[in-house]
């Protein structure tokens, strides 16, 4: 029976289609990719389609080369290119598809005989990336084709978009690896472990460890607005840009200031970004700018604390801002905890949209085991999140670090340091 013969059951073909491209899992790249979907459809749906075999073309240039010919296409040998002038690879670029034969005005019968060719359709998929040529069985009802060909179309775009964007999230998964600290730096007395965890594949909260000087220890934790792939390009920015600034030896103020400013006229201008930035001495003093984000604490020896506050709006609102320093003072004993919303804001498995985790929580949680490591600092606070969530699924990424001068931290630096009151304390 040839196409002709037979009425189409076009919602049924369609449901037929993408059931079989969702079927086919993605080869090593997009080129045989393409050609699989093409050929399986063929094989699957000659009858409903109407066509035997084809002929796959990439583009190169201003030119369409021969990948490959499949199913009951005449055997070529790839490597032929087509000029994309050639009248019917621009109207298939003008108009998604077209179906023509020997007649039609602009087909070169000569060259359509050496591929094999009477009547034929084209396809164009992947944004005028690739064409499919498709040989047409005789009397098959032109319309027809042309609107199974669409299905076709819509089918491979469709996988083509899916692989790109997994390509795109690949791609933004290794960057935003390579940005975050591969392990806890080598700052003797200090014992320093961080931990980001995305709600998505990638996400929008960071931390650093930046080495300014061999006595100077740069520490960042950064939560951007929203999530997924924007947050994370915007994260590839704020990584970037600190340690720009900081390598042309910009005090702390006037980098952050600088940060404000590329962010506010940046192309991501809706994205705005909590930072907070400061730099641990090896004598204990520590000079921080807290821009907008939710605010670290330090935990001193005998249980008080104090929030670390000082310093000035989120990036990115406001063209021109100011900003502050705040100065804390660490002794042996002491904690520096930072941790992103998505750690706080936690609501409990049950609860109402009041019980969150909450900095309470967390500051008794580093009170009970504050003589444990760092690193085992830092498991508990996700540990201690995710029981309190009874396991669900975060809605926001989360991220902590954790700062702890030992008990017996002496050096030559820290021993000469005299002692200096820091502001009054939080009981």
């Amino acid at each position: 029976m040839t196409a002709a013969d037979a009425t189409t059951d076009y919602r049924q073909l369609m449901r037929k289609v993408e059931r079989l491209v969702a079927e086919i899992d993605l080869l090593d790249d997009i080129d045989a990719t393409v050609h699989t979907v093409a050929e399986s459809i063929i094989t699957h749906f000659r009858s409903e389609l109407g066509i035997f075999g084809g002929r796959l073309y990439k583009r190169d240039g201003e030119e369409y080369v021969l990948l490959a010919t499949f199913c009951d296409a005449k055997e070529l040998k790839p490597g032929l290119r087509l000029p994309k002038t050639y009248p019917p690879i621009a109207e298939c670029l003008i108009h998604g598809t077209i179906f023509m034969g020997p007649n039609d005005a602009g087909v070169d019968t000569s060259l359509e005989a050496d591929l094999g060719v009477h009547e034929f359709a084209c396809v164009e998929v992947g944004s005028d990336e690739y064409i499919l040529a498709f040989n047409v069985e005789p009397g098959s009802d032109s319309e027809d084709v042309l609107f199974s060909l669409q299905i076709v179309r819509h089918a491979i775009n469709q996988k083509l978009r899916h692989e790109r964007m997994q390509e795109v999230f690949r791609e933004a998964r290794r960057i935003q690896a390579s940005i975050l600290p591969d392990g806890p730096p080598n700052y003797p007395p200090y014992d320093i472990a961080g931990r980001s965890d995305s709600m998505e594949s990638v996400g929008g909260d960071f931390y650093d460890f930046i080495k300014v000087t061999p006595k100077i220890l740069g520490l960042a934790v950064a939560d951007v607005s929203g999530h997924g792939l924007p947050a994370a390009l915007q994260v590839r920015d704020i990584h970037m840009g600190l340690r720009m600034g900081l390598a042309r030896d910009f005090k702390i103020v006037r980098t952050v200031e600088r940060m404000n400013e590329i962010i506010h006229h940046s192309t991501l201008t809706s994205r705005f970004v909590a930072l907070f930035y400061g730099e641990l001495e090896l004598n204990g003093n520590f000079i921080y700018v807290n821009a907008g984000h939710l605010a670290p604490f330090h935990l001193r020896a005998d249980g008080t604390y104090r929030f670390l506050e000082e310093g000035g709006p989120v990036l990115g609102p406001l063209a021109k801002t100011s900003y502050e320093r705040g100065f804390v003072y660490l002794k042996p004993g002491d904690l520096l905890v930072f941790v992103t919303d998505g750690i706080v804001e936690t609501l409990e498995a049950g609860g109402g949209v009041e019980d969150e985790f909450g900095n309470d929580r967390l500051i008794e949680l580093m009170r009970r085991n504050r003589h444990r490591t760092a690193a085992e600092l830092v498991d508990d606070i996700f540990a201690s999140v995710d029981q309190f969530s009874g396991g669900a699924p975060s809605a926001d990424d989360r991220t902590a670090v954790v700062v702890k001068m030992p008990e017996l931290a002496v050096t030559p630096e820290f021993a000469e340091m005299p002692y200096i009151d820091p502001p009054p304390l939080t009981p």
